[in-house]
């Protein structure tokens, strides 16, 4: 049985009885505001889950992509000053991150102006950087998305309780009209919580981007300055 989300206090039928407390469950707050408000609550709930799964597996990758062998760099400047062109290809090849990748295309155009290994490595940088990126405009996305699906759940549910009480003539049920106005408020709660969520997930992975960028153009500087001054 799901915890209680919502408890509310109701005025006793006849005097000296305490206040009824009537209790509603988190599953009795999705399902009570109609087919309308479930399907709301649906996407949100979908949107929640791609929020959660972008996140860790950004998390992941970037993590992946930071990881770099405190040697690398001196192993590498060693090679290109040895001339050693194929061990430091082999080297980047067994590193499987952006830095090791770029220094590798640079590697690879040693002998070649300068000005063209250095736009190799940009332009190897920028597909990095698009790769670490993925599915961020989606995170991004739904934090704005999320809390404008919830208000609209919001708005049907309180457009259905204004019909039942135009409905009702003269014999308008002030609880029936509280029920179905708090229900439907349910669904701007739960937009606003995936929003916030997505959107706290997105500044944080967007932090740990420019981070890695940072140390990719650090990299990419020695590396040139090597090439600039190999001795």
């Amino acid at each position: 049985m799901l915890y209680t989300f919502l408890q509310v206090s109701l005025p006793a039928d006849t005097a000296g009885q305490e206040p009824v407390e009537k209790t509603l469950s988190i599953w009795e707050l999705i399902t009570s505001g109609g087919i309308g408000g479930m399907v709301i609550m649906t996407v949100l709930g979908i949107l929640s889950i791609v929020t959660v799964y972008i996140f860790f597996e950004r998390w992941g990758a970037i993590q992946r992509a930071n990881r770099i062998d405190g040697n690398f760099m001196r192993d590498i400047k060693d090679h290109v000053i040895n001339g050693k062109l194929d061990a430091a290809r082999s080297l980047c090849q067994s590193q499987n991150t952006p830095v090791a990748r770029m220094l590798s295309k640079g590697i690879s155009r040693i002998g070649n102006p300068l000005k063209d290994i250095g736009a190799a490595i940009e332009n190897t940088g920028k597909l990095e950087v698009s790769r670490l990126e993925k599915n961020l405009a989606a995170m991004a996305t739904i934090a704005g998305a999320a809390p404008m699906i919830g208000f609209l759940g919001t708005v049907i549910g309180i457009a259905l309780a204004f019909h039942e009480m135009a409905a009702a003539g003269g014999q308008i049920d002030i609880e029936m009209l509280a029920e179905g106005i708090y229900t439907a408020m349910t669904t701007t709660v739960a937009g606003l919580a995936v929003g916030i969520i997505a959107y706290l997930g997105y500044n944080v992975l967007v932090a740990k981007v420019d981070k890695t960028v940072y140390n990719m153009e650090t990299r990419a500087t020695e590396f040139m300055d090597l090439l600039n001054d190999p001795a």
